[in-house]
C-alpha cells in the first residue's frame, strides 16, 4: 500500500497536480493507494471547481477515487478553512491524525507532497 499525503492547495503550484498524477499512475499499475489531504491540500476535494486553462485537479482526484483510492481529509485543517464534509466531493471523508498514523503504519511506502 502507498499513502500519498498532499499538503499543497490546487492551482498555485504544481505539487498537488504532481501528487495526483503519481497516485493515479500507481493505481493504474495496480497499487493500493490511500490519499490523505492535509493543510491546504484539503481544497483539492472541494466541489464545483472549474478552472480555466489549467488541468482540473478535482477531476484527477475523482479519477483516483474511481480507480479505488481511499481519500480522507484532515478534519481540523478543513474546519480551519471553513470546509465541512458537505463541501467535498463524494468519496472523501473527514479524518483525524489517528487515521493518518494508522495508514502510515500499514503502508509499504509513504510520499509527502
Amino acid at each position: 500500500m502507498i499513502t500519498v499525503i498532499i499538503s499543497q492547495a490546487p492551482y498555485g503550484r504544481e505539487r498537488a497536480y504532481t501528487a495526483l498524477r503519481f497516485a493515479l499512475t500507481a493505481l493504474v499499475e495496480g497499487e493500493d493507494v490511500k490519499i490523505f489531504l492535509i493543510e491546504d491540500g484539503v481544497y483539492l476535494a472541494k466541489r464545483d471547481q472549474d478552472p480555466d486553462e489549467v488541468p482540473n485537479h478535482l477531476e484527477l482526484l475523482k479519477q483516483c477515487i474511481e480507480q479505488g483510492a481511499e481519500v480522507k481529509a484532515c478534519g481540523p485543517c478543513s474546519k480551519a478553512r471553513g470546509l465541512s464534509e458537505d463541501d467535498f466531493i463524494d468519496g472523501v471523508e473527514i479524518a483525524t491524525m489517528h487515521d493518518l498514523v494508522s495508514w502510515v503504519k500499514e503502508s509499504d511506502n509513504v510520499i509527502f507532497f
